[in-house]
Order: C-alpha cells, then structure tokens, then sequence
C-alpha cells in the first residue's frame, strides 16, 4: 500500500510532542488553527496520530486525504 498525504487542521497551536515519530508532516500555525500537513504511510498511522492528538487535548476540527500531491 502506498503512503497517503493527509492535511489535518486543528484548534490553537500543537504542542511540541504531537509529531514526534511523525517526521513527515509539517505543522503551519495559522491565526486560530495549526495546518498538519505530509504523508502517513497508512490507516494505522493516521489513527495513531489521532489518537495522540485526542490524549494531548488537541481538537481537530478537520481531517482531509490529498490526492496526488506531495508534502511540503
């Protein structure tokens, strides 16, 4: 299966532990939101960043595959 690009928005800003073991995303704060931006290599690692998100207190407030595009 081939890696998939995702783009996560969520409230406020991410705090410094929410990428660690996530080396290809790229976090862009925006005035009330953080853009997450960059590849997954699958399902199983986009739930367990979710995961990771929800026990850090992060509201996501939307979760989009890209298709055909590379990350940042």
């Amino acid at each position: 299966m081939m890696a998939r690009y995702y783009e996560i928005r969520v409230l406020g800003t991410l705090p410094p532990e929410a990428l660690v073991d996530f080396e290809r995303l790229t976090a862009l704060p925006e005035p009330t939101m953080t853009v997450v931006r960059g590849q997954l290599a699958d399902e199983a690692a986009l739930h367990g960043l979710l995961a990771r998100l929800e026990l850090l207190g992060v509201q996501v407030e939307e979760v989009r595959r890209i298709r055909d595009r590379r990350a940042d």
